[in-house]
């Protein structure tokens, strides 16, 4: 009787993408093209599905599938668990030794700060294999395939583990024709230019005032949602860009941009690995903690 209640509650995968397919795509005929099936079999593949779960999930209209309520939860948890069965597989694929590390990171970060240091992390762990998605927000660890997560607050990401990287520091930079053409050496100097914004840092400028040593001006500017975005900007010109300090002294150093006032000026918060708690002991997980703390930040701390 149990092994009958199990087959019955695992349907086979063909069932389950063609169901997903129907389900996220809203329609039989761009669900078969997607399978590369005819709309005959996925129609007779969601009846079988229904009838091995013995309950209905689509409402037939005029040769036209509409998912019911119970459809629509149920197609995200299928979608959820194909997803992990395509990374596990990829997994074996390509780590079969060390296994993979799904890694949810915030995208300027990914790319001038993790990407350009996981080299050494993957030659320190050759077995490990990291798979990197952009995300901005916070997320929940139960309805999503990562197993960690780098992102930018407070450690109170709620039911996660956290592990603090490094305190926000900022560096405000303009373009060296701009540093060329003024004397920028006090805040007023400032005043009648643009300042540059990011919309997921909204007292990032008010807190860099904090740490100079003159009262803040007041200037209005572009907002933006990518620090790429703000960077490039600065380089042509439109005005004052406040950077996270790592950002900065790339485009510092390569020439592009130059530091006005106090640099590295701690604001707001810090950046933090995050992860759930039944993930603590999973050795591709552990292995990045090791190398963060006991390489990367401590050489870091030591430069």
């Amino acid at each position: 009787m149990n092994d009958m209640r199990q087959r019955r509650f695992l349907p086979s995968l063909k069932l389950l993408m063609a169901f997903d397919a129907v389900v996220r795509l809203r329609s039989v005929t761009a669900a078969a093209a997607e399978l590369n099936l005819t709309q005959s079999t996925v129609s007779r593949l969601i009846l079988t599905l229904e009838e091995q779960l013995g309950k209905e999930l689509f409402t037939r209209e005029r040769r036209r599938l509409i998912p019911n309520s119970a459809a629509l939860s149920y197609q995200r948890d299928v979608a959820r668990a194909l997803d992990i069965i395509q990374r596990s597989s990829m997994s074996v694929v390509t780590n079969p030794d060390g296994g993979s590390l799904s890694l949810a990171v915030l995208p300027t970060f990914a790319t001038r700060w993790l990407g350009p240091n996981l080299g050494a992390f993957l030659s320190a762990y050759p077995g490990v294999g990291v798979n990197m998605s952009t995300r901005i927000g916070r997320f929940n660890f139960s309805e999503e395939t990562f197993d960690a997560s780098i992102y930018y607050g407070q450690s109170d990401w709620e039911g996660a583990r956290h592990m603090k990287l490094f305190d926000e520091r900022a560096t405000a930079c303009v373009s060296l024709e701009i540093a060329a053409s003024r004397d920028l050496q006090r805040l007023s100097d400032l005043a009648d230019l643009p300042m540059l914004h990011l919309e997921s840092r909204p007292t990032f400028w008010a807190d860099w005032f904090k740490g100079q040593d003159e009262p803040p001006v007041q200037a209005g500017g572009m907002l933006m949602d990518q620090f790429s975005m703000m960077i490039q900007a600065a380089i042509s010109g439109l005005g004052i860009a406040l950077l996270p300090d790592y950002l900065a002294q790339i485009e510092i150093k390569e020439g592009r941009l130059v530091p006005v006032m106090r640099q590295a000026v701690k604001v707001g918060a810090a950046y933090w690995l995050v992860w759930p708690s039944d993930k603590d002991e999973y050795p591709p997980l552990v292995a990045l903690r090791n190398w963060l703390s006991e390489d990367l930040l401590a050489q870091q701390a030591a430069g």
